[in-house]
Parts: C-alpha cells; structure tokens; sequence
C-alpha cells in the first residue's frame, strides 16, 4: 500500500469554520475503511502558524514538535466545536518582496517528506499555494474569509457566523440606543467587499449600510437621518464597512504600516462618521467598531457543515490527484475550481443589483425602529 503525507495549514486571519475543516481532512484521509478502498495509506500534519510554520521549521530538529504535530482522528474529534484554528496562523508571506524566503519553503517540503499541502485561507494564502504550485507542489486549498471576497464560490468560511454575531450585537444596541435616543454608528469589517456590512445590515434591520463599493455622501447621510427622525425614529442603526468612504476621501487606516502582503490595517470611518452626523444633524451619534469579535466564538451549524464539506472534498481532490485546485461551492454543489482563475479577483456586491444606491434600505419603519 502507497503511502503519501499530507500537511494542512491555515492562515490569515482566524475565523469559525477552520477547525471543522481540519477536523474532516484528518478523518476522511485517515478512514481505515476508505484508505483500504484507496489501496492508499494517509497521514496528516498540521503546520503550525500557517506559512511561517514552513519557513521556521528545522527539519530533524528535536524541537520539531514547535512547528509541526500529526493529526489523528482522536486529536481532532471534538476540533469542530471550536473557533478559530487550533493549528495557529500568521500573516506571513514567503514570497515577500522584502523578504523572500519561498527557497526555504520549498526545501522544508522537501525535508518534511510532505506530498501534499492543504492551505486554508484566503486570497493572500491561496496566493502562495498558487505561486507553490506553479513551483511544482502538489496543493489543494480551501476558502476561507469572513469577508466572502473569494471569486468562483459562493462561500467561505467563517462568514455565517460573523454574519451572525453582528446580528446579535446590533439586538443589544438597539437597547441602548433606543432608551437614550442615540444613533450608533456600527463598523464592521470588509476591506474591498461589503458583504458582512450588507447583509449584516440586512438581518439587524439597520437603517443605512455604507459600502467600501459605492462612495456615499455625507450630507445625504445626514438627510435621512433627519428625514427618520422627523417622521418618528426614536433611534438608528447606521452600518458602515471599515473600507467604505465618503466621496472626495481616501480610505480610513488605523496605520501606515503595511504586512508582508502590502495591506495596511483599516479602521477609524466608524468614528469620523459619527462625528459628522453629529455636526450635521445635531443629534447624539456613538460609534462601535465590531472588529475582531466578528471572528470570534465557537462555529455556527452553518459553518461546522461546510468545514466538513469543504474537508472532505479536499481530501478527494488529492485522492483524485487533482491538485492546483480550491475546493468551491457554487449554486448548491461541492465543486472544485482551478487557483489561477480565483486569486487576484474580488467578489464584490453589484452596486446596480444587490445595493439601494439611495444608500437606504427600507428596512423597518420609524415605527417600527423604536421597539
């Protein structure tokens, strides 16, 4: 019987949906029943810290165990329950102009004995294991990102649940808002896509959502607010993405400093905004910015179906020798669609079909906004 090791890794930002995923990698590849089938034996190896895993590693060194540690099913058997990712990720880019450290990566494969690789991520890891393949490396990945800016799928991980917590935390500041008569100001995260500002805006019944696709106006922020106002809104929700902006503006950043993939850290439109419809319309404006608790908590349903789904149909593509390949679902079914025709491009909302460009969503009444 054939013998082939599998490594697995994830990285970028953390979200529910990974451990799901790793955990239905180990158990379809490790499925005794399934490997005698195959007349092919599997073994996996979580890499810690997603690509900085594989460029710090000494092969052969006692230490090993800091970057490297096998998978079984009894190690990942209660995994799915649980946020974020057990193996650890990082920001790391081995194929940083400042750094360039792919030669290293290239060879700790080597040394590690890995056949294949299972990268989950998004477009920044995806890209690596698209430049990897390119090198010659057997790689499968899957999709990862609660922003859903991944081309050719119609999900990715995480993005349920976050969908789900900002749903929740806009419930508790409706209490708050509507007893002292404030509109708050909500950001969420979203870069380039709005997705969770959309359709977080949507399941919250937020008033306003703000998108970085569409620049908006300021004025005619401020014109509905007043508008709501005078027709009885005892309060507003206002959802806005940290990479909308106003017309005339550049995007908000909390800093200069770029990552290894040339992306500075966004942030700071909530608060500008809430100053300004404060100025504008003269009424109390509070701002939140959701952040990183949009990644946190344990997976949705949602999302524990889909880490398996998306792990078993990785498993399979390497059973099939289908590499170069992201597992995708698209209108309803497990697919698989080549890296080069995801990596580079956007999913973004189409601002003609799926976004009131009057930059209101009739969502509740003002009637109905102050229960």
């Amino acid at each position: 019987m054939s013998k082939i090791r599998i490594g697995i890794l994830t990285g970028g930002g953390d979200c529910a949906g990974l451990n799901p995923a790793i955990k239905w990698v180990v158990k379809t590849a490790l499925d005794k029943r399934l490997q005698a089938e195959r007349g092919t034996e599997y073994e996996v190896w979580g890499i810690k810290d997603g690509w900085k895993g594989l460029v710090d590693v000494e092969p052969g060194s006692p230490r090993v165990s800091d970057w490297i540690m096998p998978l079984t099913p009894e190690i990942v058997r209660t995994w799915d329950r649980y946020g974020g990712t057990m193996l650890g990720t990082s920001r790391t880019n081995p194929y940083s102009p400042k750094n360039d450290q792919s030669r290293k990566v290239l060879s700790n494969i080597e040394k590690l004995g890995l056949d294949v690789l299972i990268a989950i991520g998004g477009d920044d890891t995806l890209g690596v294991a698209l430049k990897l393949a390119k090198e010659g490396i057997k790689i499968v990945g899957i999709p990862k990102t609660i922003d859903k800016d991944l081309t050719e799928t119609d999900y990715t991980l995480g993005f349920e649940t976050a969908l789900n917590v900002i749903t929740e935390e806009i419930d508790r500041l409706r209490t708050t808002a509507g007893s002292h008569k404030r509109i708050f100001v909500v950001e969420t995260m979203g870069r380039y896509a709005g997705w969770l500002a959309l359709e977080g805006g949507e399941s919250s019944g937020a008033y306003i959502i703000l998108i970085p696709e569409y620049d908006f106006s300021i004025e005619k922020v401020n014109e509905l607010i007043i508008e709501g106002r005078r027709e009885g809104a005892r309060y507003d929700i206002v959802m806005v993405a940290e990479g909308a902006k106003p017309v005339g503006y550049a995007e908000f950043v909390q800093e200069e400093r770029v990552d290894s993939f040339g992306h500075k850290a966004l942030g700071g439109i909530g608060d500008f905004l809430a100053r300004q419809i404060a100025k504008g319309t003269g009424f109390e404006c509070r701002s939140i910015a959701l952040s990183h608790l949009q990644r946190g908590g344990a997976p949705c349903a949602y999302d524990r179906r889909m880490g398996r789904y998306f792990g078993i149909a990785a498993v399979d593509l390497i059973v099939m020798e289908n590499y170069g390949k992201m597992v995708s679902y698209k209108n309803g079914r497990i697919t698989s669609v080549p890296l080069e025709k995801v990596i580079g491009k956007l999913n973004v909302v189409d601002v003609k079909t799926q976004y009131d460009t009057c930059l209101l969503y009739t969502s509740p009444s003002p009637r109905d906004r102050q229960k």
